[in-house]
């Protein structure tokens, strides 16, 4: 599954790089002194996705009991930001895995949801997300709802990755949770 993540990942952060470069004006941006560096410094507020989902709301969304959580580190993206993951165990055998992605590039949420709909066969628009959301499958083993924020002013991508017999309608909830608490 983590195979699957990461090539994802890295598929949809290389087209939104070709777009944004692509649509990039080719005049140089004006010198700024440096200060505080607010973007940096929200990066790297990156939070613990296992705290904005607990392992007693999967527990419920899958019926099972005893959902434990293991929380990954913080990684570096393709795209100059972070991520990290929060993956949920029943038994020590995966359950599904929460991931939050800050971007450094300024793209909107809701043109990366479109991004990934349009690279993902068979992908579903999802409702009820302000930015959007989508929900497909790669395989027959991981199904992924992908839902988009701007966060402190970071464009920020937050997905549920489990099993394809997971349905988009057990996966919102989910997503959702993680997006108020972020």
């Amino acid at each position: 599954m983590r195979t699957f993540r990461a090539l994802s990942v890295l598929t949809v952060v290389c087209g939104l790089a070709a777009v944004t470069v692509a649509c990039s004006s080719p005049a140089p941006a004006p010198h700024r002194p440096p200060s505080s560096a607010p973007a940096a410094s929200k990066a790297a507020e990156l939070k613990d996705p296992c705290t904005l989902l607990s392992a007693e709301e999967v527990g419920k969304a899958i019926s099972k009991q005893g959902v434990t959580t293991k929380a990954g580190q913080v990684e570096n993206a393709a795209n100059g930001g972070k991520s990290r993951a929060c993956q949920y165990l029943v038994e020590g055998k995966p359950a599904g895995e929460l991931k939050v992605t800050q971007y450094a590039s300024k793209a909107k949420p809701s043109d990366m949801i479109a991004g990934i709909k349009k690279d993902k066969v068979g992908a579903q628009d999802v409702s009820g997300f302000s930015d959007g959301a989508v929900y497909y499958t790669e395989g027959q083993k991981t199904a992924f709802l992908v839902a988009g924020k701007v966060s402190n002013g970071v464009p920020t991508l937050i997905d549920y990755a489990g099993p394809t017999k997971m349905t988009a309608d057990m996966m919102a909830p989910l997503v959702k949770t993680a997006l108020a608490a972020n």
